[in-house]
């Protein structure tokens, strides 16, 4: 069996356009060069790959397996790359974190400042994602550490847990709902809300509890941050759910209601997870136990799963 990168990366092209003309032009070659690897591709593995028909082309199940490999094959070598370069410049080591809205603005923060202060030489690559693409990007090697929802599936990964995070609806002291202490979601869909923007996690976990329901979320406007939200709430320009933690901090200079969401999915257990402990450098598995004495603080105890 033979194949290069090249190969690679242009199978994952054909697979994102779902077109072997668009894909050769990404890989900047021809398309008689572009079939004849693919059919080389194909030789050398013993299997069809793909399927072409008037609408375009899609992928075999061996081909699905492929695209799997070479994306993380390729995002090795990005990030293998991208090392190799800070090494260069005097940096000795990369953590790459994945972690949903509330990990990302109200926990990670705090301990990864203190893990940056006495980890001069380390840099952090950390980004906002829904919990299935977090757990996603472990899988695929994308990322070296993970914080995400308890409920996404994580099998084949270690997951320690890490916190409790709560969402809460805030409210103006004006408002109508200011009169409540809890709420179901449902009974919030009758008032105008102020939303996160339609990339971050919050604002798409909220839209999809809305789906099965007969009402549609009112968003009267977007913003970009927890502070925004909670100074256009203060405003009585709309209500907004947001992480309790965030509520409770912003509560503590704002003039804002906090009522309990009545609902099951408003509590979510929060874990970090990643593939191999073992497998990361010893300053990454340093910044997983600042992360688990971090929540094990605010649990009173705990460890692995």
């Amino acid at each position: 069996m033979h194949f290069d990168l090249t190969d690679l990366r242009l199978f994952v092209y054909i697979a994102e356009e779902n077109s072997l003309t668009r894909a050769a032009v990404r890989a900047h070659m021809s398309l008689p060069a572009a079939s004849i690897r693919i059919k080389n591709l194909e030789d050398s593995i013993g299997t069809k790959l793909i399927n072409r028909d008037t609408q375009g082309i899609t992928l075999r199940p061996p081909g699905q397996a492929l695209l799997q490999h070479a994306r993380l094959v390729l995002a090795q070598l990005e990030n293998l790359r991208g090392d190799m370069q800070e090494y260069a410049q005097g940096i000795k080591g990369h953590v790459r974190i994945f972690a949903n809205t509330t990990a990302t603005a109200e926990f990670l923060p705090a301990v990864l400042r203190s893990f940056l202060v006495s980890h001069p030489d380390v840099n952090i690559d950390l980004r906002e994602h829904l919990s299935n693409d977090v757990v996603r990007a472990i899988n695929e090697g994308i990322a070296d550490i993970g914080v995400a929802a308890g409920s996404v599936r994580t099998e084949g990964l270690q997951v320690i847990p890490y916190r409790n995070d709560r969402l809460v609806v805030a409210t103006a002291t004006g408002h109508p709902l200011a009169a409540r202490d809890d709420i179901h979601f449902a009974d919030t869909l009758e008032y105008e809300y102020i939303g996160l923007y339609e990339g971050s996690v919050i604002h798409s976990f909220v839209h999809q509890a809305a789906g099965p329901m007969s009402k549609s979320l009112k968003t009267r406007i977007q913003v970009s941050n927890f502070d925004s939200v909670c100074r256009m709430i203060e405003a009585n320009v709309g209500i907004g759910i947001l992480p309790e933690s965030a509520a409770r901090r912003h509560a503590k200079s704002l003039d804002l209601k906090i009522l309990r969401l009545n609902d099951d999915w408003a509590t979510r257990n929060l874990i970090i997870c990643v593939r191999d402990l073992d497998a990361l450098p010893g300053f990454a598995r340093e910044l997983v136990e600042l992360l688990v004495a971090d929540g094990d603080a605010t649990r009173g105890g705990g460890g692995k799963k």
